[in-house]
């Protein structure tokens, strides 16, 4: 499938702190693209060059193909952008904040404005300066889905939200997007989220890319487990072991691609407990702790593990 969003070999800094490494990532129609990493990995940063707001220092970011320092207002008004901040005019109304965006888009959709809005318990007579922050995020998502756009961007839009809020969120978002065909990009703190409604993911540590893969493809292919009673030394130097954590009775792994001879061999040095498939939270504090970061070595290859591993 051809790429709607695309960071190629970005590189970007800010005097003598290189905050993107060569960020290359794609994504494609229909798909919801997970962007992840601690403060300061350079995760908004990358979000401003592809919107045009910043320009890289090398490589190219770009949407719908065009190199995203050159879009055109015809191109922009189908992207919708949601800002950390949910920037919206505090002296409109919320029936004056959808009339101003159906007079700037082509494409707004009145009627699925008219509906979001009743289902997130907005009132039209609302001032926006006397909204909560989860109501203004609501506000934001509705007014950039209901412009029908072919892509969204989305800068950490539920960050500062309570769980309550932040679900609400998250069901309006799957709600307004369902069939919609749009690519989203997103970037978030909030891990369970992620796993709710990420199709792929992608971990920026420090301005590089650790993990640029499917959901699935983590589920099959990386497995965290306790080797007890370890007889030698259990090192992350070959590409079946990711992260090797001494423990008083022996070591956490996080392993890739472990198949029967790669578990068998760990086996040998003592005993192999509680194998599984890590939480997307476990997996991300396994590559980006305060320990040296693991690496998947081949994140996008495709790989199906034999079923005595899976299971």
């Amino acid at each position: 499938m051809t790429a709607i969003l695309q960071f190629d070999d970005v590189h970007r800094h800010f005097g003598k702190q290189e905050v993107l490494k060569g960020l290359s990532l794609q994504v494609e129609k229909g798909q919801i693209y997970a962007f992840l990493g601690r403060n300061g990995a350079g995760k908004t940063t990358a979000l401003r060059i592809l919107m045009g707001f910043l320009e890289p220092h090398r490589g190219r970011a770009s949407v719908f193909g065009k190199d995203s320092q050159s879009l055109q207002p015809a191109d922009r008004a189908r992207i919708g952008y949601v800002g950390e901040g949910h920037l919206l005019d505090p002296t409109m109304r919320v029936k004056e904040a959808i009339a101003f965006e159906r007079g700037t888009r082509p494409g707004f959709r009145t009627d699925l404005a008219e509906r979001a809005v009743q289902r997130c318990g907005l009132r039209h007579g609302q001032f926006i300066a006397r909204l909560s922050r989860g109501q203004r995020a609501q506000l934001s998502l509705v007014l950039a889905t209901a412009a029908s756009p072919d892509v969204l961007v989305f800068d950490d839009p539920a960050m500062g939200l309570d769980v309550v809020m932040r679900r609400e969120f998250l069901d309006a978002m799957i709600d307004l997007l369902a069939d919609s065909g749009c690519a989203v990009l997103f970037s978030s703190h909030i891990l369970t989220d992620v796993e709710r409604i990420a199709d792929r993911i992608g971990i920026l540590h420090e301005g590089t890319m650790l993990v640029d893969a499917t959901m699935d493809d983590l589920a099959r292919r990386v497995r965290r487990g306790i080797l007890q009673g370890a007889t030698a030394p259990v090192l992350a130097d070959d590409r079946h072991v990711l992260r090797s954590k001494p423990r008083r009775d022996g070591y956490e792994l996080l392993l890739l691609d472990a198949g029967p001879e790669e578990l068998a061999r760990l086996a040998r040095l003592g005993r192999l407990d509680d194998l599984r498939a890590p939480s997307l939270e476990d997996l991300f504090l396994d590559l980006t702790g305060p320990d040296r970061p693991g690496l998947l070595s081949e994140p996008v290859r495709e790989l199906a593990l034999p079923a005595e591993v899976v299971s």
